[in-house]
């Protein structure tokens, strides 16, 4: 069995503040430590339930923050960005048994995260077919693209929850929950045995009944919390101004709203 694990920061138990998620920033290291005890222990998970080769996208921000050293022996890491528009899944396609996402975190416009965002802090909100767009979603999206169910998620309790709406059994685990400019964390050692009984027992059961079905045609909304991207974005082929800070782009193949969001977002 091949799996693909796509891990981010935001939403590793403890991180609650931007500091804590640049290199270089204070905390930063602390978070980095965790975010790999975390995918480490999704990656024994999915050993214990008979994956064999295990693909890791470090898809935080720079996308450096793992190590090879950080990883169980046989594990591949995807490190760096080449510019894929499937981004934070990049690689992955139908030989995956199944997509784990580790330290996901609620979308923009959210009071689930001190940390939620979309894409990028410059954007207010994204929707798509009038819908709050989180990362979740357009993985997921991207994954049903591909023909993998998403089977495992770990974050913030927003973000598992949206993961439960989406498909009740896609199996969760919340390490944390944001409360205004605070979170309120589960401890390291529950966040690691969780997520790695969590992947286990994903992995254990029907892939299949997990698949989402992709809406046949997507609108895509992105509000910027500044004027100029808006304009700049309005140029790419198909988009439209919305508003003065807001761009509006349909597709019926949603590689091509991933073209678009890697273009403006």
């Amino acid at each position: 069995m091949k799996v693909y694990v796509s891990a981010d920061i935001e939403g590793i138990a403890g991180v609650t503040h931007w500091d804590e998620t640049e290199i270089g920033k204070p905390g930063y290291e602390a978070s980095r430590r965790q975010m790999a005890a975390e995918v480490r222990a999704a990656c024994e998970g999915a050993a214990q339930a008979g994956a064999r080769e295990i693909l890791v996208k470090d898809a935080h921000d720079t996308g450096r923050n793992l190590t090879p050293a950080d990883l169980p022996p046989g594990t591949e890491l995807h490190r760096g960005w080449a510019s894929h528009p499937l981004a934070m899944v990049e690689g992955l396609d139908p030989s995956f048994a199944g997509l784990l996402l580790v330290g996901y975190h609620a979308p923009a416009g959210s009071v689930g995260s001190p940390l939620a965002h979309t894409l990028s802090p410059q954007l207010h909100a994204v929707t798509i077919n009038d819908r709050p767009a989180s990362e979740l979603l357009l993985v997921v999206h991207s994954a049903a693209y591909v023909g993998v169910p998403l089977l495992f998620v770990s974050g913030d309790a927003e973000t598992c929850a949206e993961a439960q709406r989406l498909n009740p059994h896609i199996v969760t685990t919340a390490v944390k929950r944001g409360v205004g400019g605070a979170t309120v964390s589960v401890d390291a050692g529950r966040a690691v045995e969780g997520i790695r009984t969590g992947v286990t027992a994903a992995l254990t059961g029907d892939p299949a009944r997990c698949l989402i079905a992709l809406p046949e045609r997507f609108s895509v909304g992105i509000t910027y919390r500044d004027h100029p991207p808006a304009y700049r974005a309005s140029f790419y082929p198909g988009a439209s101004l919305t508003g003065p800070r807001s761009v509006g782009f349909s597709a019926s193949d949603f590689l091509d709203v991933l073209r678009f969001l890697m273009f403006v977002a």
